[in-house]
């Protein structure tokens, strides 16, 4: 495993483990990010239109189509790491 997919891993689990819940619009950014960083472009079909929640989560991911895995997983390690602080190997 190379050192950016390592600390996208740690990155993962270090998102769990803050003492204080992001607000709703940095979750979705996170979500994205780490589906962007894991999966790649959305997939699926859009949750139905009363899936307020799942359809949040599909939008945020949808508005990253065409970010590289790679560039995704930066951007979310550089978010985690501002929310929870330095990842240590």
């Amino acid at each position: 495993m190379t050192e950016p997919e390592t600390k996208f891993e740690l990155a993962g689990k270090a998102i769990k483990t803050l003492l204080e819940k992001p607000d709703n619009d940095t979750l979705l950014e996170l979500y994205a990010l780490y589906k962007q960083g894991s999966a790649g472009d959305v997939s699926g079909e859009k949750p139905g239109l009363f899936d307020f929640v799942a359809g949040a989560k599909y939008s945020a991911w949808e508005q990253l189509r065409g970010l590289s895995p790679e560039s995704a997983r930066q951007k979310y390690i550089e978010l985690v790491e501002k929310l929870a602080g330095p990842l240590d190997k």
